[in-house]
């Protein structure tokens, strides 16, 4: 009571605060990160071993069987772990529990990890650590197709120059880029001058690393100067490389050229990426941490417009996936239909009480309520998500109550002949207690979604938050902006009430308002007869009751159950398995075959873009 008689006493202090928070808030919305959904924190350490030639099976047996045991045992907090064996990789991925501490995990894996290295075969190296988040998923993909350039080419440039330049998006990470060819000096061992020379590939491969070398041996100073002294064995060219020395046997030096074939080449492909039939190259930017996707793909975008006259001719950029689409579009239904909610709120408000000043006040109300709502979401590091505005649309029926409630008993009161300001003292105190139990029985409804563990916290938890903190804010609303608003806009409300005529002095909103009311009270008789009917035969209601309950929970099992709802995102992506140590080259042309057969089956129309 005492916050209506200190909102009444210094009414702009109140406007003023509700002008604050109306100014405030674009101003928190811009520095909000956006998503799609909001951020699933399940801390998950990924471990990359590799092992170049060692067979999937050698893999998980002498590589992947150790490291998981080794985890398990002495690594905390671990919930469960995930591996794949592939031909000289090895990818362990070790999922913590939510409230695990990823900063210790992260030490302990690392420190298993070097310590299991000295019983693992000789040569392999240490594992690639990464940290990992349910959240760290691509938000758009860049392809890479040339006429003119080459695949080695194609990944030169997605790999030092366009990556490099991502690398400067913040909250944006860009792993190494897929398709093409790395570049590499390859030496082609002739097997058979190799045994006629009585060499061994170990001498080849001893030949090489021991002359080609730049070792640092000092200084020199020369008069006034001082100059680095370097021991440059590096052959510059491939003629070089051809030429060098390998052994000497018997006196007689044999050479590279003898014995093996050096050429610039690349290293074996193991993947390859075809857009539209042509190779090419794919780069995946992903999002980490809290950053707003929305921001990382806009920059990515900007990034990509600004060194697009970097781009050697005849190479094209195309954007494959882009996450933003769906964030958008996803974020901008909810807005519409929340919009649509309040708009039609208000008009059933303005039906049901006849009167626009007091329809004015409780509309006023709504949206307060839901920016105080985003501003206690942005305080607690929550993101503007399609949970978060979901949330605040299931509010915004819910946000009239108090409001609505309070107007039509100041009202009551105003009826009664009082005075302006102690009808509305009267009429806010004697729905005061009423209010505030109706608004915390809402809110506990949603108190045990913060018990809830795993995926479902971290999705309905911002719910359940945007939800409370409105609600709260409406109640509040009522106590102090209500009463203000009352005071101005309801101060001849008397006259309005104490006018039993129908005549010119009543308004076009107060005609209508009654031409409704006797609508309804048809409406109402025949519910009260319909109810009457019920009353008169109990038992046959409450046989119907039970049937249809029956019937409703019957009929709940062929609904189906699933984590999300199925969205048309207007694409197709399909699995294909090939044999057991297919060459990738036949894999490729089985792609192609399948990519063939979308071609035949999709119409041109309705196709735009094939991926493999």
């Amino acid at each position: 009571m005492w916050i209506v008689r200190l909102a009444l006493r210094r009414p702009y202090t109140f406007v003023v605060l509700a002008l604050v928070i109306i100014l405030l808030t674009p101003v928190v919305l811009l520095r909000t990160p956006v998503d799609i959904f909001p951020d699933i924190n399940i801390p998950v350490i990924s471990l990359v071993w590799t092992y170049n030639g060692l067979q999937p099976q050698e893999m998980e047996q002498r590589i992947t069987s150790n490291v998981e045991r080794g985890v398990t045992t002495l690594v905390s907090d671990v919930e469960h772990i995930e591996s794949q064996s592939l031909s000289g990789i090895a990818v362990i991925k070790v999922f913590f529990q939510p409230g695990a501490n990823i900063q210790t995990a992260l030490a302990q894996t690392a420190a298993i990890s070097q310590t299991f290295l000295r019983f693992l075969p000789p040569g392999t190296t240490p594992p690639l650590v990464i940290i990992y988040s349910a959240s760290t998923v691509p938000v758009i993909q860049i392809g890479l197709t040339s006429d003119t350039l080459s695949e080695q080419q194609l990944f030169d440039f997605g790999n030092y120059f366009i990556r490099t330049q991502l690398a400067t998006v913040p909250g944006a990470a860009t792993p190494f880029p897929y398709g093409g060819k790395q570049r590499v000096i390859s030496v082609d061992i002739n097997p058979t001058s190799l045994q006629a020379k009585g060499l061994s590939a170990v001498d080849i491969v001893n030949a090489v690393s021991a002359q080609n070398l730049i070792l640092p041996t000092g200084t020199a100073k020369l008069g006034t100067l001082e100059y680095n002294v370097e021991m440059n064995g590096s052959p510059q060219t491939i003629e070089e490389l051809n030429d060098l020395p390998v052994k000497t046997v018997n006196g007689a030096t044999i050479y590279m050229r003898e014995v093996a074939h050096v050429r610039d080449g690349f290293s074996p492909q193991t993947n390859i990426v075809l857009s539209n039939g042509q190779r090419g190259v794919l780069m995946s930017i992903y999002k980490t941490g809290t950053a707003s996707t929305i921001d990382i793909v806009d920059r990515v975008k900007q990034m990509l417009e600004y060194n697009k006259g970097s781009v050697p001719e005849g190479l094209h950029i195309s954007t494959f996936f882009d996450q933003s689409l769906y964030v958008r579009a996803s974020i901008q239904g909810v807005i519409r239909e929340a919009i649509i909610a309040a708009c039609l709120t208000a008009v059933m408000i303005l039906l049901f009480l006849g009167n626009w000043r007091s329809t004015l006040i409780i509309a006023i109300s709504i949206p307060l309520s839901i920016l105080v709502s985003i501003l206690c979401l942005s305080a607690l590091g929550q993101t503007i998500n399609i949970m978060t505005l979901g949330g605040l649309a299931l509010a915004v029926g819910i946000l009239v109550d108090d409001a609505t409630v309070e107007i039509e008993n100041i009202n009551r009161n105003l009826a009664m002949g009082k005075e302006t300001v102690q009808a509305i003292l009267d009429g806010a105190q004697q729905i005061a207690v009423p209010a505030l139990v109706s608004t915390l029985c809402i809110c506990i409804v949603f108190i045990p979604m913060f018990f809830l563990s795993g995926v479902a916290k971290f999705l309905f938890v911002p719910l359940a938050e945007a939800v409370s903190f409105a609600m709260l804010a409406s109640y509040m609303w009522s106590r102090t902006i209500v009463p203000t608003l009352a005071m101005y806009l309801l101060s001849t409300e008397d006259e309005y009430r104490a006018d039993e005529h129908v005549g010119e002095k009543m308004g076009f909103f107060r005609r209508y308002q009654q031409g409704f009311e006797r609508s309804f009270e048809k409406f109402r008789g025949g519910y009260q007869r319909a109810l009457v009917i019920a009353l008169q035969s109990p038992k046959l209601f409450a046989v119907c009751f039970l049937a249809f309950c029956v019937f409703s929970v019957l009929i709940a099992g062929f609904l189906g159950r699933d984590f999300f709802p199925k969205v048309d995102a207007g694409q197709i992506r399909l699995h294909m398995r090939a044999r057991t140590g297919l060459r990738i080259e036949e894999t490729a042309r089985l792609a192609d075959q399948v990519n063939g057969v979308i071609r035949e089956t999709i119409p041109k129309d309705e196709l735009t873009t094939v991926l493999d």
